[in-house]
């Protein structure tokens, strides 16, 4: 008999999600948002084929805020767009990673390289529940005049400082405090700036 993780627990998957507890992505509102993410990231994409400033509406409606003078280029992967915000004077490039169960917060004027990937899923590490599909997310917070060099990857929870850079292809699993650059994997500060 499967286990009832959620016995005593009258919310929703979409409110446990929220909430930023265990919970299955099984809701048909977790769902729909998913689906509705997807549209408008294609939507963006085409849009901005044909013309970077008319595709701006729909990133705007695809994402939770979007700063002034942001350029992000696409494609851009999400999973719901909705608990991403993006500082005035940013810049994304292209094969934006954003998975966002939780809020990823960017700041202003930083410079994402391409193929970074912001990742707040986790996952139980006791067999059972991963098997049975739970999972949860810690927020991602990155702060001004931040550089993510290509290819990089923020784990969840992490927050990294002002004026700080992740050196390309490093694997940020803890914070970063500001004004540092970090490198490898798992990224380590190695200089001071």
């Amino acid at each position: 008999m499967p286990t009832d993780y959620f016995a005593n627990d009258p919310r929703t998957n979409l409110e446990r999600m929220e909430a930023g507890d265990l919970y299955i992505a099984d809701d048909p509102e977790i769902v729909h948002r998913q689906r509705r993410a997807v549209r408008l990231a294609a939507r963006y994409q085409a849009a901005h084929t044909e013309d970077a400033d008319t595709a701006r509406p729909v990133l705007a409606e695809l994402l939770g805020s979007v700063g002034e003078e942001v350029e992000v280029r696409p494609p851009l992967y999400v999973d719901y767009g909705s608990n991403i915000t993006i500082g005035a004077r940013t810049f994304v490039n292209y094969n934006l990673t954003a998975l966002d169960v939780a809020a990823i917060t960017i700041g202003e004027d930083c410079q994402i390289g391409p193929n970074v990937q912001l990742l707040t899923p986790t996952h139980p590490l006791e067999p059972g529940p991963r098997r049975d599909k739970l999972e949860a997310a810690k927020p991602i917070t990155i702060g001004d005049n931040v550089w993510i060099g290509g290819g990089a990857i923020v784990l969840p929870g992490v927050t990294v400082g002002d004026d700080s850079v992740i050196g390309a292809g490093s694997v940020v699993t803890k914070d970063v405090p500001p004004g540092v650059v970090v490198v490898g994997n798992p990224a380590r500060p190695v200089r001071t700036l």
